[in-house]
């Protein structure tokens, strides 16, 4: 990612993606928190670094907020400063990993394990050779039924190594290189290797535990930290099911782990039974107004900057870029979907600079991908809600159905609720809200 200096540039520089190590510095925008939580010294985010720093049994968090807020930028700038601390910190992209649409916990648990191993390896961590043999041995049995169902490569797991044995942790890891495409691919093996971890959880677990505490005895008591990415994307179903019935068994390794978690599911009743075992955090939109309306001048500025730190203002014809803020609500993902579809059409145009008619026509798009979520039988709701209806909603069910379509939008700090801007626009016209 360059910063942009013409039109043609934008879609590169307004990339969706999470800012990595190397473009945090560049284009990471300090403040953001204050603008989410309306108090500069309120974070979630250092509230879980804070956490993640005291040795701990139980430290497992659930963070939650609306797709595209930033939540993976967030927890990226989050790693480097826990880094340049010597923590080790490794982030597991469930997205790529594992098939999102056929989940289980025993999928985490075993990624969990690559990741301990991983970080064991670029410490240069020495594992007992008992340990070696505990790991070599719980998966062996599996990878020879697997074998056998498939005409993959067999994979060589050298027997009586020693921990001293130069590479014997790189020979473990290739066990999860196959044990890793048959969880997303391979639906036979991956049941035979789900089935072993449930049936041993508390073996592995135990397992899990003790490379743990061997890293962190090499890091000087620091405790390895892991990250699982992507899961706030799972629908609700597979949700409660990966982390509703096996909460404890997930909470049951002793060092920091962060899960990001569907927002819309705070909503349900079953939620206040995960607090019992995570710590959970919401990270907040960015704001344009307050809950009665009052525009907030303050969270325009912010996303303002974050735009600055990527392109220039003078691409952009007059009041376009607070057209394109106001009618995306706060949400990141929507904006920058927004200024690359408007982007791409003043190019197609031969335009140097984004015309309102280019902004248009990508905010029309982005309303018709958003209002197909929407059904008759939704309207009533959105539009109590937009007429003042912000902090008590009664149709929870409704509610939580809204927010996993991006539909409706929460706001913290005094947690209440609007609906999304094009929403709005696409009421209006229906006659449903009366224009302003």
């Amino acid at each position: 990612m360059k910063f942009a200096e013409s039109v043609i540039d934008i879609p590169n520089a307004f990339d969706p993606n999470p800012l990595n190590d190397g473009e945090l510095a560049r284009y990471y925008c300090e403040e953001t928190m204050c603008v989410r939580t309306g108090d500069k010294y309120m974070s979630p985010i250092d509230d879980i670094c804070d956490a993640c720093k005291r040795p701990s049994e139980h430290n497992a968090f659930l963070l939650l907020g609306h797709k595209g807020c930033g939540k993976s930028t967030e927890l990226n700038h989050m790693s480097a400063k826990l880094r340049e601390e010597g923590y080790e910190v490794f982030t597991i992209e469930c997205g790529v990993d594992l098939d999102l649409n056929n989940p289980l916990y025993a999928d985490l648990l075993i990624l969990m394990g690559e990741a301990l191993l991983k970080i064991a390896e670029r410490t240069g961590c020495n594992l007992s050779g008992d340990l070696v043999a505990t790991v070599r041995e719980f998966w062996t049995t599996e990878l020879e039924k697997c074998k056998t169902i498939t005409d993959e490569a067999e994979i060589q797991v050298e027997g009586g190594a020693s921990a001293e044995t130069p590479g014997i942790i790189a020979s473990l890891l290739k066990i999860f290189v196959k044990i890793k495409s048959d969880l997303k691919f391979n639906e036979e093996n991956r049941n035979i290797y789900r089935e072993k971890v449930t049936r041993r959880a508390g073996d592995w677990i135990w397992t899990l535990r003790s490379v743990a505490d061997k890293i962190t005895e090499k890091l000087d008591g620091k405790q390895p930290i892991i990250i699982f990415e992507d899961l706030d994307k799972l629908n609700p179903e597979d949700a409660w099911k990966v982390f509703y019935n096996y909460a404890k068994t997930l909470t049951g390794v002793p060092i920091p782990v962060v899960y990001t978690f569907p927002i819309a599911l705070s909503y349900d009743p079953r939620f206040s039974a995960l607090e019992g075992f995570f710590t959970a955090k919401t990270l907040p939109m960015i704001k344009l107004e307050d809950v009665d309306g009052t525009p907030y001048e303050l969270g325009y500025d912010m996303i303002m900057e974050i735009i600055e730190k990527r392109t220039r203002r003078e691409l952009f014809a007059e009041n376009v870029l607070k057209d394109l803020i106001s009618n995306t609500g706060g949400s990141l993902r929507d904006l920058f979907f927004a200024i690359n579809s408007s982007a791409q059409r003043a190019v197609r145009r031969k335009s140097e600079v984004i015309e309102a008619e280019d902004a248009d026509r990508a905010l029309e798009q982005l309303k018709t991908s958003l209002t197909r979520r929407i059904e008759q039988r939704h309207y009533k709701f959105l539009a109590d809600i937009y007429a003042g209806n912000r902090e008590r909603i009664e149709d929870r069910e409704m509610l939580l159905e809204m927010l996993q379509a991006n539909t409706v939008l929460e706001y913290n700090g005094r947690r209440w609720h609007n609906v999304h801007p094009l929403v709005v626009r696409f009421l209006k016209d229906q006659g449903l809200i009366e224009h302003d």
